[in-house]
């Protein structure tokens, strides 16, 4: 079986790993080379909301399911404007696509976006080189003729995801208000007695986050990351909210600063880097992790309400838990693969954050409820 219909063999493709390793393949999408941080996925479906969700900036996406692109692009699935991800990486790639509401192809899709595929690989050897050796840089090429050297050396010349600025490349420039429809927000009010505004710091927030808050009535005020203490309090807010992103959290002193204030005195939310950055803001740390989760059937246990989740991930750091003693935040939620902390709560405010996604988009929806419980609690 050939990864695609007839006429997209024309483009070669080579996807080079910093440690040496070369795979060969046939490209698809724009014909272009990318560099960045080799990850992988292991969901199933949801293609769409993964390659738009922002938390993969400066990264290559593997996708461990062999079939990608059988159900086209669907643009009510996009959890940002468009693509993200640096280049994508299949087995292999379906060009005839099934759906009522799909208006393209994947590999039409990331042409017009300018981002790079590779098909035809062993993605199950990939994913097993990274589980084994650790996430590391890589460097994809697609072209009429491709040089493996060149790859090789561009691979080799990427910086750690460490060392770079992913966070600013994502996420709103200046203050972003977003109103729930009129029959949510009368719910709401008649509730709690008045309208509510949430002020949510973009770190690269997906779409459903949103979704999620103005589904409960709850109007969103997004600023950017680098959003000054001065400026924060200048606006009218009810609860503070921090979103995902891309990035090592370390390098997010600005925003470190700003979750510090916000948390001095209001109820405050954190979903995946929102959870790390809490951590730093207190005064925790957080650390790498060898290969990150990503995919939608991570298990986790909340020791604070004592169940056991099914959830959607996608993170490549995690929180210390012996780095939160003396920061007021206590490590309630862990996995139940690696016993990574995957949520915490402050032991006197109304501070928390998971390091999954209740908002989901790919994966279970077994975790909304995190979201009803926040403005509850506002």
């Amino acid at each position: 079986m050939t990864p695609f219909r007839a006429g997209h063999e024309s483009l070669e493709a080579v996807l080079a790993l910093a440690d040496g390793t070369c795979f060969k393949g046939i490209g698809f999408g724009a014909p272009t080379s990318r560099a960045g941080e080799v990850v992988f996925n292991t969901s199933m479906v949801g293609y769409e909301e993964a390659i738009t969700d922002p938390s993969y900036k400066g990264q290559i996406l593997t996708f461990t399911y062999p079939l990608i692109g059988n159900y086209g692009v669907r643009k009510d699935r996009f959890e940002s404007d468009g693509p993200q991800v640096e280049g994508l990486v299949v087995r292999q790639l379906s060009d005839f696509y099934k759906h009522p509401l799909a208006v393209q192809g994947v590999s039409e899709w990331l042409a017009r976006e300018k981002i790079p595929g590779i098909a035809g690989i062993d993605t199950r050897m990939l994913t097993k080189k990274i589980r084994e050796t650790g996430v590391m840089n890589g460097a994809l090429v697609v072209g009429e003729s491709v040089d493996e050297d060149d790859a090789l050396k561009s691979a080799e010349r990427q910086k750690s995801i460490s060392d770079v600025d992913v966070l600013s490349k994502v996420g709103v420039k200046e203050p972003k208000e977003i109103r729930p429809d009129k029959e949510a927000a009368e719910r709401l009010k008649r509730k709690k007695g008045k309208e509510k505004t949430v002020l949510l710091v973009d770190c690269g927030v997906k779409l459903s986050i949103i979704r999620c808050l103005t589904e409960r009535g709850v109007n969103v005020v997004l600023v950017p990351s680098d959003f000054s203490e001065k400026q924060a309090a200048r606006l009218d807010f009810d609860a503070a909210f921090v979103s995902n992103g891309p990035g090592d959290p370390k390098r997010a002193g600005t925003t470190v600063a700003l979750v510090k204030a916000l948390a001095e005195n209001n109820v405050l939310f954190g979903i995946c880097f929102g959870n790390q950055l809490l951590a730093h803001a207190l005064g925790g740390t957080t650390y790498k992790l060898k290969y990150g989760h990503r995919g939608g059937n991570q298990p986790v246990k909340d020791f604070h309400n004592g169940r056991v989740y099914v959830t959607s991930q996608n993170h490549g750091f995690a929180v210390d838990e012996k780095s939160l003693e003396g920061t007021g935040l206590k490590a309630t939620v862990f996995n139940l693969n690696d016993g990574s902390v995957e949520g915490t709560r402050h032991r006197k405010k109304p501070l928390w954050s998971v390091q999954y996604h209740p908002e989901a988009n790919p994966g279970p929806l077994d975790c909304l409820e995190y979201f009803d419980e926040f403005v509850d609690k506002i």
